[in-house]
C-alpha cells in the first residue's frame, strides 16, 4: 500500500459538523496506515484528534483579516516539509490560503488539491474558491445542485457527491442513554418528566427558526398537550442580544414554564433519543442536516422545513415530517398527529459513516493515481 499524507485545513476545532467530519476522516486515515495532519486555530476537539493519531498544526487560518495572507508562505513550507500528497480545504478563508500556497508551488511539488463544499454559501467571488479544487466534494445532492446552478463554469465531472454519514453503532432506534445520565438529566431538568418533549437543536441565530419554535409551542399548549420545548445550543457572543430576546418572548407568550434553554451540550445523542420529536426549522436551506439524520436513526421523528439537505434526508427516512417553510400551523398539526399516533421513522439508513469514509479515502487514492 502506498502511504498517503493528507492535510485537512479548516478554521478551528471547536465543534460542529465540519469539524466532526474532519476528525472522522483523520481517524480513518490513521487506521488505514496513512498520515493525517490538520491545520486549524485549535479548539476543544484537538485532544481527540491527536489522541486518535493525527498531527495538529495550530495556525489562525480562519481569522478574517488581511494579515491572514501572511500564512501563505507558512502553509507552503508545511506542504513541502511534510511531503503532503493531498491538500483538503474545508472552508472558504482556509480555502483561499490553501489555494494560494498550493498554486505558488512548482508543478512537481504540488499535492492534489481537494475542496469540500459544506454549506450553501452566499454566491460571490469569495465563495467561488470552494469550487477550485481539482476535485470538489459536495456533501449532498442539494449542494451539487447549488454549485452547478450558481457557478455554471464548474465542470460537473469534478464534483463528487459524498453524503455525510453517521455510525449505526452509535445511532440506532434501540439506543437508550445510561441510567446515570438519565438520573443527572432529570435531576437538573425535572420539568421535562412525563412531558411531550419537542427539541430544537442548533446554535441560536435568527435563521434557525427559534421564533417559529416558540409560536409552535404556544399553539400546542393552547391545545392542551402536555408539551415542553427544549432549545439546545448557545449563541455566539455577538448574538447574545437575540438570545435574550427569545427569553423575553417566552414571558410575553406566557410559556416561560414550558421552555428550557440548555445552552451548549455535548450529549445531543442522549437528548434526542429521549425527545418525543426533533424540529428542523432553519429558514435558510442547510447543506446536509446531520442532526435530522441522527434523530431519525435514533427512532425520534423529525418535523422539518421542506428544503435543503434536511429535506433530502427526510424524503428517504421520514417524508411525512416535511412541511412548507415557515408554516407553523402545519407544524402544529403534524406535532398533534405524532403525539397521538407515535410514528416510527424508516429504519434503514443509507447515509452511513463507513460509506462516507470509504468514498473519501477512495477519492484521495484515485486523486494521486493509486487506484482506479
Amino acid at each position: 500500500m502506498t502511504r498517503l499524507t493528507v492535510l485537512q485545513v479548516l478554521p478551528a476545532l471547536d465543534g460542529g459538523g465540519v469539524e466532526r467530519g474532519t476528525l472522522e476522516v483523520a481517524g480513518e486515515l490513521v487506521s488505514r496506515g496513512h498520515r493525517s495532519l490538520v491545520v486549524s486555530a485549535g479548539g476543544r476537539m484537538v485532544k481527540e484528534l491527536v489522541n486518535a493519531g493525527s498531527k495538529h498544526i495550530a495556525l489562525p487560518i480562519g481569522h478574517k483579516s488581511l494579515l491572514t495572507l501572511r500564512l501563505i508562505p507558512t502553509l507552503r513550507r508545511i506542504i513541502r516539509e511534510e511531503n503532503i500528497s493531498i491538500l483538503h480545504a474545508r472552508s472558504r478563508l482556509p480555502g483561499w490560503i490553501s489555494y494560494l500556497a498550493w498554486d505558488s508551488l512548482g508543478e512537481n511539488e504540488k499535492p492534489r488539491f481537494i475542496t469540500t463544499v459544506h454549506g450553501l454559501y452566499s454566491v460571490n467571488a469569495y465563495s467561488r474558491i470552494m469550487t477550485k479544487g481539482e476535485k470538489v466534494i459536495a456533501v449532498s445532492d442539494t449542494v451539487k445542485d447549488y454549485i452547478l446552478e450558481n457557478y455554471p463554469g464548474v465542470d460537473p465531472g469534478i464534483i463528487e457527491v459524498i453524503h455525510r454519514g453517521i455510525d449505526p453503532d452509535l445511532y440506532f432506534p434501540e439506543y437508550r442513554p445510561p441510567d446515570e445520565w438519565l438520573q443527572e438529566w432529570y435531576s437538573r431538568y425535572g420539568e421535562l418528566k412525563d412531558k411531550f418533549i419537542v427539541t430544537l437543536p442548533g446554535r441560536i441565530t435568527r435563521l434557525k427558526g427559534h421564533e417559529d419554535f416558540l409560536v409552535i409551542i404556544k399553539a400546542l399548549i393552547e391545545q392542551g398537550i402536555p408539551i415542553h420545548g427544549l432549545i439546545i445550543g448557545d449563541a455566539h457572543p455577538k448574538k447574545m442580544r437575540y438570545s435574550e430576546e427569545l427569553v423575553q418572548k417566552t414571558s410575553r407568550f406566557g410559556i416561560q414554564n414550558h421552555i428550557t434553554f440548555t445552552g451548549h451540550r455535548d450529549d445531543l445523542r442522549n437528548i434526542m433519543s429521549t425527545s418525543s420529536v426533533v424540529l428542523s426549522l432553519s429558514h435558510k436551506p442547510e447543506a446536509f442536516g446531520r442532526t435530522v439524520l441522527e434523530s431519525l436513526c435514533l427512532g425520534t421523528p423529525v418535523i422539518g422545513y421542506n428544503h435543503g439537505g434536511a429535506s433530502e434526508i427526510m424524503a428517504k427516512l421520514f417524508p411525512e415530517g416535511r412541511i412548507p417553510v415557515g408554516d407553523c400551523v402545519e407544524a402544529k398539526e403534524k406535532l398533534i398527529e405524532i403525539y397521538k399516533n407515535h410514528p416510527v421513522p424508516i429504519k434503514k439508513n443509507p447515509y452511513t459513516l463507513s460509506s462516507m469514509l470509504d468514498k473519501t479515502i477512495h477519492l484521495y487514492e484515485k486523486a494521486v493515481g493509486k487506484t482506479n
